[in-house]
């Protein structure tokens, strides 16, 4: 019976990580694969080194590990997931970091804003038990023990209340939020909530192996179809001291501070923060949805250790039961997969039981050695603990989508007690293709997973697709850069231009799109230009002043060449009927020959593939594997390998299929020679270029070529040596006509030859050059190419070629014998090219003749450049251009070939869309509205919250042997005075209004000067305290009720003047409205209404630290003036401080209420409706104070709950702050205001409320 997942296979469509040193899954990958080591010092947002780190493993309540990997810091816009900022500090951060990555997850999984699915979409994630919220609200509560040993310890009571109020500070505050912003399982209903998600919503926690224990769950969800899409993954940010101390004290950090997965110097793990998401669908919903699929999971299994040794020791038995039944899930033999990531902590005990386990399950049956990668992404990010299974799935799947075996740093040399050699495994230490021949099953891998606990997972993934033909790569790879003008001088304004753009705070965007406009760029033949290669902003903007430079240096140059990879053209050339492509013949193969190329395009993994195909139908192993060995560690097996290359029936097809993907690569782009030619060997790959023959054919004949030539079976058979001779030919000659069996092979050059003869007589002749100072190197060939030695090749191979059909050339194509063209009759190509081999090779010729029929343009295909440099030679000071494809060895193969096409782009040759593979990255919207704070790991804790706790901590508590100075104690004494004195003036403003608005107004206009003057004093008192470090919390808290009370007071006395002021309009209006028409004014009377000046009504003030107030305020200066008349509106001179003294303050408008009905009169009047501006701006004002959001964020017509996240308790709060501040309103219908779900709605209640009123 099939097992659900046989049944129902499993996609994943989406994915998102945030992991050290990588915020997005793009750049985790690009880390992966660029084997970069995101393990640092712990940084201080997290905890102080010098505080907690001991190299002794048995220092009380110390860590001797102090390295790990942190994730980067993350804008956060608490908007976007409508949070109130208010709350950040008591939400634990993993909630918000999730919200992020979950979003990112969806988004690249194509729903964004696709709501199709939401309703049947869950999130299952794998969380530790307790988040790190939990540390500080527990240890606030500490304080009966604190107040115990201060008491104890011979401190006062007041003092020790004193104390313990600076220790709380010191701790985030328990309120309604507190509770859930620490709960786990809140991580995945945040996402549910913001995501409008309507499945099932959860966390597991099963310790080390929680992601996978929520991947089991997930699938059961999708395979049972309950749920329609699924997000899963794993979540932790710990990296507190609190975890340091977990592993610090099992013990099972590494003392080196280094992860080692298997390797024989492995001491321990590194911890790591991470989160990490997948998007999952059902396979034949994926399909029918047209999702991308990275791939594809085939069976999961999962084991508990039972009863063992401790309760954190690994089993090795119980998880080869976990290896077993996902296999058996899965439907396939173990022995199928290419790639396995294993758990591999670095552990003294998790590493030997792990591998146990593994070489158990996979040796069942199978007796290959060496044919599966092992690794584990922990070496480059440490052990992210709950999210890690995420992490190493995330990797796989990536893997499997980009057909690339990714490396394990760190490693030196397997450990020796596991005897990798003679296992199914190898450590696979560098980025290789991952290659497979089609007749083979497709690429799969499996992933383990243990936790604490005894808890084992094991899941299996498989590709989905074998080859992709359209963009599918996330890494970024280095860019082509093309600038072009008319003129060189418009040129270099072009280059100045372009590098102030780059430098600027769009530099990002601009580079973008440099890069996009350069893929097709047009340039005129007349145009100067210039280009290079850049993989980043900063290496683009560092080549632009390079150019700048040699431009500047150059400008009447024709051309000029940078080393760093720099081409300049005055002017290009016209190619048509000039282009030769060279492909490469024996002797220019090296190991790994193009492995980056084969990492970042199809066509050579499908070169590579196709010969791997032919080679298995032979029952040959595939060629791949000998270009692309596996990773050895000691000279002599890295000496075998370029030896099993350099064998003849190895050399010349990998030599093949090689130059066959660089040639695909080009002819894509436009690439279309206008000539042929090759050099031996390559000769076979030129006939293939002209269409002679078909891909099939010519990949069979290059095998068959290659195991024809190759060294006999006998030992006793000498098939012959060569020797390259540089030097005069003339004099080179001279001595080959004294050897009867040596001859001149091949005609390379104006001073190279290669000779070729018996074993001993080359011995003999290669002594005489070097006496007469001659340069000669021994070929490493297996026999004696191009001469009657290798006869017994000839007829084995004239039978190959009498099997394939040959087709007339499309092409002209050079032939080595003659060093002119191949006739167009078939027949004679396949006699010309069954003796080739027999033949001397008259390269020379070749190039003379190519050149005479108007060849300009040499470009190699194939390893190295040897061709390249002949032609130079041969040609000498005769104008042409040669560029190899594949310059060097020692190089990166994908930039060699981008900065040569880059060569011929500026030289004129027409080739586009040379990179159709690289996927763009999402770009978020920068410009979006809304506030956007900083945070990473640690939880997050404002800049007030902290200034708070640095002022309190400059403060000094009293103590038995300590006294306040006398004259900190008279400013003590005169600051409370003076604050009783605020708190007294305040009582009557409280109470209700008994006098008339024209007493109070006189009342006003008598008291504000005297009442702000006392109000400054106050400040500068306390200012003069702050800058002492002599003022206690109690006396800030007492400050800061004298601030509240100050603008409660100005609020209050505003709204009364203007009562009376308004009052006076209304019997204005009334006496206007009893005079005649004749003797009204021409503008409306209500024109005339005297009105605070905005200045007067919202007075912003500000500071982050106390400032000195300036006293610059009397009586006369602190009142408003009384106005000389009504139409004159009433201006405030008011004289504020020089620099700001406190956090904003909006007061809001005054409220115009109309109490007295005017009299009826024909004439216009303003309509009676009530107008609803100092209502919003109260609200927005009030809501941005109990939220955190700031004014200018807050729109009217945000959802309070979807937009803002405020709650049915804060909704309530805000109700009462605006009844509160508008008493005349009357209270709010509670069921009316469930039913009121934006700021506009809520104001408008209220207006209306007010009219019916």
């Amino acid at each position: 019976m099939k097992s659900p997942l046989q049944q129902t296979p499993v996609a994943i469509i989406g994915m998102a990580g945030l992991f050290p040193q990588a915020k997005n899954l793009r750049e985790y990958w690009e880390n992966i694969i660029n084997k970069v080591n995101s393990i640092t010092d712990v940084p201080p947002s997290r905890w102080n080194i010098e505080d907690y780190y001991d190299p002794d493993p048995s220092a009380p309540d110390k860590s001797y590990c102090k390295r790990g990997g942190f994730i980067p810091d993350i804008d956060f816009n608490p908007m976007e997931f409508g949070l109130p900022p208010n709350i950040l500090e008591v939400t634990d951060v993993s909630q918000l970091l999730s919200l992020i990555v979950a979003k990112q997850a969806m988004a690249d999984a194509g729903y964004a804003a696709d709501n199709r699915h939401r309703e049947r979409t869950g999130v299952i994630l794998g969380v530790g038990g307790g988040q790190k919220l939990i540390t500080p609200l527990v240890s606030r509560l500490q304080y009966p023990l604190w107040e115990r040993v201060l008491k104890n310890s011979g401190i006062g009571d007041e003092d020790a209340q004193k104390i313990i109020e600076k220790i709380k500070l010191g701790y985030i505050p328990w309120e309604e939020n507190s509770f859930p912003g620490m709960l786990g399982n809140v991580i995945a209903g945040r996402i549910a909530n913001r995501l409008d998600l309507g499945g099932i919503n959860c966390v597991v926690d099963a310790a080390c192996a929680g992601s996978l224990a929520a991947l089991q769950m997930t699938l059961s969800e999708l395979t049972e179809y309950r749920s329609d899409m699924m997000i899963t993954g794993g979540v932790d940010t710990d990296n507190s001291i609190f975890m340091y101390m977990c592993f610090s004290k099992t013990p099972a950090f590494s003392k080196q501070q280094n992860m080692k997965p298997f390797d024989v110097d492995s001491d321990g793990m590194m911890i790591g923060e991470g989160i990490g998401m997948l998007v999952l669908k059902r396979l034949e919903d994926a399909r029918r949805d047209r999702d991308r699929i990275y791939a594809v999971i085939k069976g999961i299994g999962t084991s508990s250790d039972g009863k063992y040794k401790s309760i954190y020791a690994p089993r090795s038995s119980r998880q080869s039961l976990a290896l077993r039944r996902a296999y058996d899930d899965a439907g396939f033999a173990a022995t199928s997969v290419g790639l396995i990531e294993a758990h591999g902590t670095g552990t003294m005990a998790g590493d030997p039981s792990e591998f146990i386990a593994l070489n158990t399950t996979f040796s069942e049956n199978n007796l290959r050695k060496q044919h599966i990668a092992l690794g584990s992404v922990k070496s480059q990010i440490g052990h992210t603990k709950s999210a890690a299974g995420a992490a190493s799935l995330i990797k796989t799947a990536l893997a499997l989508h980009h057909k690339v075996l990714p490396p394990t740093i760190n490693i030196t040399q397997p450990d020796p007690q596991f005897e990798i050699e003679q296992s199914p495994f190898y450590l696979n230490t560098e980025p290789r293709p991952w290659l497979r021949a089609e007749g083979k099953v497709p690429r799969r891998a499996g992933v383990s997973a243990f936790g604490f606990g005894g808890t084992n997972f094991h899941v299996v993934l498989e590709e989905y697709e074998a080859e992709h033909a359209s963009a599918y790569r996330l890494h970024n790879t280095p860019a082509s850069i093309l600038l072009v003008a008319k003129t060189p001088v418009q040129l270099l304004e072009r280059c100045g231009a372009m590098l102030t753009q780059l430098q600027s705070d769009s530099g990002e965007g601009i580079f973008a799109e440099l890069i996009d406009s350069s893929h097709s760029l047009e340039m005129p033949i007349a145009a100067a230009r210039v280009g290079f290669i850049a993989k980043s902003l900063s290496e683009a903007c560092d080549l632009l002043h390079i150019t700048i430079d040699l431009l500047k240096k150059h400008l009447a140059a024709e051309s000029f060449e940078h080393p760093k990879g720099i081409y300049y053209r005055k002017t290009g050339f016209e190619t048509k009927g000039k282009v030769v492509a060279l492909f490469s013949g024996q002797g220019s193969q090296y190991l790994e020959m193009g492995r980056q190329l084969a990492l970042n395009f199809p066509q050579v993994r499908q070169a590579y593939t196709d010969i791997d195909n032919t080679l298995h139908k032979k029952g040959l192993p595939p060629i791949s594997n000998i270009v692309f060995p596996s990773p050895v560690f000691d000279k002599e097996q890295k000496a075998a390998q370029i030896a099993a290359l350099q064998q003849t029936e190895n050399a010349q097809p990998a030599i093949g299929s090689f130059s066959l993907g660089l040639y695909k690569i080009l002819q894509q782009a436009g690439f279309q020679p206008d000539f042929v030619a090759g050099h031996s060997f390559g000769e076979l790959t030129a006939l293939w270029a002209a269409s002679i023959f078909s891909d099939e054919d010519y990949l069979f004949l290059a095998q068959a070529r290659g195991q024809a030539m190759a060294s006999p079976a006998d030992p006793h058979f000498d098939a012959g040596a060569m020797l390259a001779v540089t030097g005069d030919l003339n004099a080179v000659q001279n001595i080959v006509d004294k050897f009867q069996n040596i001859t001149i092979a091949n005609w390379n050059s104006n001073i190279q030859v290669v000779l070729g003869g018996p074993t001993p007589d080359l011995e003999k002749i290669k002594q005489e050059f070097e006496k007469r100072d001659f340069s000669t190197v021994l070929l490493p060939v297996s026999a004696a190419f191009h001469t009657p030695l290798v006869k017994h090749a000839q007829k084995p191979f004239a039978q190959a070629l009498n099997t394939v059909t040959f087709n007339r050339p499309k092409v002209p194509i050079y032939a080595n014998i003659t060093g002119t063209p191949y006739p167009d009759n078939p027949d004679e190509i396949r006699k010309i090219l069954a003796s080739h081999m027999l033949k001397p090779v008259a390269f020379k010729r070749n190039i003379e003749t190519l050149y005479a029929a108007g060849a300009y343009f040499f470009v190699e295909f194939g390893p190295r450049k040897i061709l390249t440099a002949l032609v130079t030679n041969i040609l000498e000071d005769k104008p042409h251009l040669a560029i190899a494809l594949n310059a060097s060895s020692k190089k990166d193969s994908d930039r060699q070939l981008r900065e040569a096409v880059i060569q011929l782009r500026v030289a004129g040759l027409p080739l586009h869309n040379f990179e159709p593979y690289q996927c763009k990255p999402q770009t978020s919207d920068t410009h979006k509205k809304g506030l956007t704070v900083s945070i990473n790991g640690a939880n997050y804790v404002s800049d007030k919250t902290r200034a708070v706790f640095e002022n309190a901590l400059q403060s000094k508590a009293k103590s038995n042997d300590s006294h306040i100075t006398n004259d900190n104690q008279t400013m003590t004494q005169s600051l409370d005075n003076s604050q009783r004195m605020l708190e007294q003036t305040q009582m009557p403003l409280n109470s209700p209004q008994g006098e008339s608005g024209h007493i109070v107004h006189q009342q006003y206009l008598k008291n504000m000067g005297e009442y702000s003057q006392q109000f400054f004093q106050l400040m500068q008192q306390q200012y003069t305290l702050l800058t002492n470090g002599k003022c206690p919390p109690a006396m800030l808290e007492s400050f800061e009720r004298g601030m509240t009370y100050f603008h409660e007071h100005q609020a209050q006395m505003q709204r009364v003047h203007e009562q009376y002021l308004k009052n006076q309009v209304e019997y204005s209006q009334s006496v206007l409205q009893l005079m005649p028409h004749s003797q009204l004014p021409n503008d409306d009377a209500t024109a005339s209404m005297p009105m605070l000046s905005k200045a007067a009504t919202n007075v912003p003030i500000e500071s982050s630290s106390p400032v000195s107030p300036t006293q610059t305020v009397n009586k006369e200066s602190a009142a408003f003036s009384t106005p000389s008349s009504i139409s004159t509106p009433v201006e405030s001179n008011f004289v504020m401080p020089e620099e700001p003294v406190s956090v904003p303050i909006s007061v809001p408008e005054p409220i115009l209420s109309n109490d007295s009905q005017p009299l009826q009169d024909d004439s216009p009047v303003a309509k009676d409706e009530t107008d609803l501006g100092p209502l919003t701006q109260a609200m927005l004002s009030i809501v941005s104070e109990k939220t955190g959001y700031p004014a200018d964020m807050l729109e009217i017509e945000m959802d309070m709950e979807a937009d803002l996240g405020i709650d049915s308790i804060k909704r309530v709060e805000i109700l009462g702050a605006m009844q509160e501040q508008f008493p005349d309103l009357p209270p709010v219908n509670p069921d009316d205001l469930a039913e009121l779900r934006t700021l506009g709605e809520i104001v408008e209640y209220m207006g209306q409320a007010e009219k019916k009123k």
